[in-house]
């Protein structure tokens, strides 16, 4: 395992399975990442909250811990400009069969589609995901809010997306499977057919339906405190069921698996124990930190790099 920081690594082309650490901005991921070469991006920046986000260690109170980083802007257009330079950047880094996924709330998900619809174009938009996180909300004036979004879009038309992956399929209600999977093959398993414009097409039960765009079943980190063996106490991460599904829907193994703001390397491990290469990149001394211990914990070899110098 290398660790040592060497500003003039040369891009990213270890074989599938290592991480490389960035400890840096994402306007320098081009030193680090050969252009056209990521199969999928995901970047999960400041919600544009306006607080400072601290670590939270177990037992701690919830703002004694570290600063993590500071998601305070002069004004959302203040935001939005910062954050619209990077996904140009990052676009630059998408090979032709990749997808960016955008992870944002409320606050500034809308104003941000019209970004991304600048840098990649608007027939580029391939979706969103709803991920309801399972916190609730404590809001009582107007309706809480208690879902995030992810914005998706593709580099090219020939874009991965693994639609028979068990993660993006789930069972079928059991009323569909009693009324419409009567017949069974000569394995014995249980299908349905339909026809539509002329062609036939089988259904098999074991096989579930296709998982469809609101993701409930990925809880949330448990409001940031170390509750559960995965965290980590660093602020806003995310739950690794949630980035594996993402990791298993838009890249296979080998892909090269890229987070401009990976916190605390959530997408790292998860890219990482699915066979992909990845490449991580943050601006924080603590995130940087806390991923590359959770990786070395996992033994998932990282080699670290300085990108806050030329």
């Amino acid at each position: 395992m290398t660790n040592a920081l060497r500003p003039q690594d040369e891009p990213f082309t270890a074989p599938a399975g290592p991480v490389r650490l960035v400890h840096g901005d994402a306007l320098d991921l081009a030193r680090h990442v050969a252009a056209e070469s990521a199969d999928l991006a995901y970047l999960d920046p400041p919600f544009a909250v306006g607080v400072t986000f601290r670590a939270r260690a177990a037992g701690a109170k919830r703002d004694s811990g570290e600063v993590a980083y500071h998601d305070r802007w002069d004004s959302l257009d203040a935001y939005l400009s910062w954050l619209e330079e990077r996904l140009e950047r990052v676009r630059g880094l998408l090979s032709p069969c990749a997808t960016l996924w955008l992870h944002l709330d409320q606050r500034a998900v809308h104003e941000a589609k019209v970004a991304c619809d600048r840098v990649f174009g608007r027939a580029a938009f391939l979706g969103e995901i709803i991920w309801v996180p399972g916190n609730g909300s404590k809001k009582r004036h107007g309706p809480g809010m208690s879902h995030q979004t992810l914005l998706l879009y593709t580099r090219g038309k020939d874009f991965v997306w693994n639609a028979d992956d068990p993660e993006l399929r789930a069972p079928f209600a059991a009323t569909s499977l009693s009324m419409h999977f009567t017949r069974t093959d000569e394995r014995g398993r249980a299908f349905r057919e339909r026809t539509l414009g002329g062609k036939t097409y089988r259904y098999y039960a074991d096989e579930g339906r296709a998982l469809g765009s609101v993701w409930t079943d990925c809880p949330a980190m448990v409001a940031n405190t170390p509750l559960r063996k995965e965290s980590t106490g660093y602020p806003t991460q995310k739950p690794l069921k949630l980035l594996e599904r993402i990791v298993r829907a838009s890249s296979v193994e080998g892909s090269l698996v890229l987070d401009p703001f990976c916190g605390s390397g959530t997408t790292l491990q998860a890219a990482a124990r699915l066979g992909r290469r990845a490449v991580g990149c943050d601006t924080s001394e603590l995130a940087i930190a806390t991923a590359r211990e959770r990786l070395e914990r996992a033994n998932i070899p990282v080699t670290l790099a300085d990108g806050r110098h030329g």
